[in-house]
């Protein structure tokens, strides 16, 4: 069994420590330590942090491999610091059977770089009007536990109301993507004095937090798990407070894009800031870094979205909507979290590892960095400074909001049970 001694890290930003790994699991976590015959990492002050992971991923595959697999969605997930990625369910054929979700959970154990979780559908098709196979979804090898139709919102409310009571049976939980379908017809952008200014199309804030109201009552009623999906407003974040305060069983997470950029980059008309729920207004964006910071909304999610080159290079209007995420979301966080104060390297750990593999259940992931735990682990720079160049990025599109901009931190390196799946700031 290999052994690897990482020398001089804060760990989650505190004490500088010095961390053995042997074989998948960490032994020893101190100072002056050895080990003969052990891999040394001089990791001179960097952050070390419990391996991320990521409750919100598109990885494409089956169906859509011109925009990502399995495969190059995990190299991605892993260049981010990424040991776990829980998987869409919106795929072609959708991940509404435990046939599907057994096909996603095998790819993502022949990857080797991140641990693959499927999420299922919560009805068949995602076309919301009969509920899919959720039992033997969770019964399968796959073992699901969240389900969700991201990308469509579950908008009838019966519906929703036995996903939530079917889920009590295994504490699964139903992930909402908040989106009223009558009110964002033909919506192109936040509605708001830009989109007027544009002419485009409006999503109103609204449209999210109407959903979100209703659901967690939905939940608050029938005694279930709810978790809201990419959550994008104001108005949004003072209902979850509320439930919160209710004692209502309910999770959010942000993205990092809407912690970072805003309505006003929709002037150039790039479609590359084309994303479902849209850019909101800078008063959304410091509403979400305050809830971020103060527990309201409980993780950071991706929603890496992967494109080919064809959908997003063209005219606005017939442009598909998302960013990929993965290989930029820490440095984002660092830089309006960490930089602004807002969060410590220990708050990072909570909001991108132990909550999200709390609320997803992922066994082996978020956990303590100490002796006894699975070596999943992230080591950080964040001292460094480097401009964006898709052309560098692992996953197989290049969609990023992000190209030419300077962004803090780097992911050095990251284990996957003690192995190497990153080493300086390269895929292994």
């Amino acid at each position: 069994m290999s052994k690897t001694l990482i020398r001089g890290a804060q760990v989650l930003g505190g004490a500088v420590q010095d961390v053995l790994i042997d074989g998948e699991t960490v032994v020893e976590v101190g100072t002056g330590l050895s080990a003969e015959g052990a891999t040394v990492i001089e990791a001179d002050g960097q952050i070390l942090l419990p391996g991320l992971v990521d409750l919100h991923t598109h990885l494409r595959e089956p169906g859509r491999e011109d925009s990502e697999t399995v495969l190059t969605g995990t190299r991605a997930a892993a260049s981010g610091g990424f040991t776990a990625v829980f998987a869409m369910a919106n795929t072609h054929p959708v991940a509404d059977t435990a046939g599907v979700v057994e096909q996603v959970y095998r790819l993502g154990k022949e990857s080797g770089y991140c641990d693959v979780q499927p999420i299922g559908a919560v009805t068949v098709g995602l076309e919301g009007r009969k509920l899919a196979e959720l039992g033997a979804m969770h019964d399968s090898a796959a073992g699901v536990t969240v389900f969700s139709d991201d990308g469509k919102c579950v908008d009838d409310a019966v519906i929703m109301r036995r996903a939530l009571e079917y889920v009590k049976a295994f504490d699964g939980v139903v992930a909402q993507h908040a989106q009223e379908p009558r009110l964002t017809e033909g919506a192109q952008m936040n509605e708001g004095i830009v989109s007027a200014e544009l002419g485009l199309g409006g999503w109103p804030a609204v449209a999210e937090e109407s959903i979100i109201a209703r659901d967690v009552l939905l939940a608050e009623h029938v005694g279930s798990r709810v978790h809201i999906c990419h959550l994008s407003t104001a108005g949004s974040v003072e209902i979850v407070r509320w439930a919160k305060s209710r004692g209502i069983d309910v999770t959010a997470e942000v993205t990092p894009h809407h912690l970072l950029l805003t309505d006003e980059m929709v002037r150039s008309y790039n479609p590359v800031y084309k994303v479902n729920p849209p850019l909101r207004t800078e008063k959304d964006v410091l509403a979400l870094r305050e809830a971020l910071a103060d527990g309201t909304i409980d993780i950071v999610a991706t929603d890496h979205a992967p494109h080919p080159h064809e959908d997003k290079d063209c005219e606005w209007a017939a442009a598909a909507m998302g960013m990929v995420g993965l290989e930029t979301a820490l440095s984002v966080v660092q830089q309006t979290m960490v930089e602004t104060g807002l969060l410590d390297w220990a708050g990072v750990a909570d909001r991108m590892s132990f909550a999200p593999a709390r609320i997803g259940r992922a066994k082996g992931h978020g956990r303590p960095v100490s002796a006894g735990e699975p070596a999943n682990l992230t080591l950080v720079d964040p001292a460094y400074r480097g401009v964006v160049d898709p052309a560098d990025f692992a996953s197989r599109s290049r969609n990023t909001p992000y190209e030419g901009r300077e962004l803090p931190g780097r992911v050095t390196h990251t284990f996957l049970r003690g192995r190497a799946t990153v080493v300086d700031g390269k895929l292994a």
